[in-house]
């Protein structure tokens, strides 16, 4: 396997995603932002966070795919939500957890940012994931 992922002793432990990846690859894939849209763009799970969060997670799933990865190469993930608040770690991690089993992604995380922002490129849009991985 190219990535090792971990957290070293006196890191935070109280977060659902390792601190630290190591990637000894030579291929770099970069999904871009996935969205909750299906492939012909309509949107998907209107106003609900954790149904968006999981068809982005699936559609991220299906890059990776079709670059021969899999959740199990990814490096790190990027995490754009909007209008973010931290009552919504709920809702979000319902999101990732009804899809990790079905798309391969473990819990822990790989290395992870949640990042809030005012607004994506549409606005229905909740949430865009981009991930990261290498392959050897």
């Amino acid at each position: 396997m190219s990535v090792r992922r971990f957290t070293p002793e006196g890191m935070m432990r109280s977060t659902p995603y390792e601190h630290v990846a190591v990637g000894t690859g030579t291929r770099h894939v970069h999904v871009a932002g996935q969205v909750a849209r299906t492939a012909d763009g309509n949107p998907v799970a209107p106003g609900d966070l954790a149904g968006q969060v999981a068809h982005a997670l699936r559609s991220t799933a299906r890059g990776l795919a079709g670059a021969g990865a899999s959740f199990d190469d990814v490096l790190r993930l990027t995490f754009y939500v909007t209008d973010w608040a931290p009552e919504k770690i709920g809702a979000f991690m319902t999101g990732v957890e009804q899809v990790a089993k079905e798309i391969g992604l473990t819990v822990p995380l790989p290395p992870s940012s949640l990042i809030g922002v005012d607004h994506l490129f549409e606005p229905d849009v909740l949430v865009e994931v981009e991930a990261t991985a290498l392959l050897d």
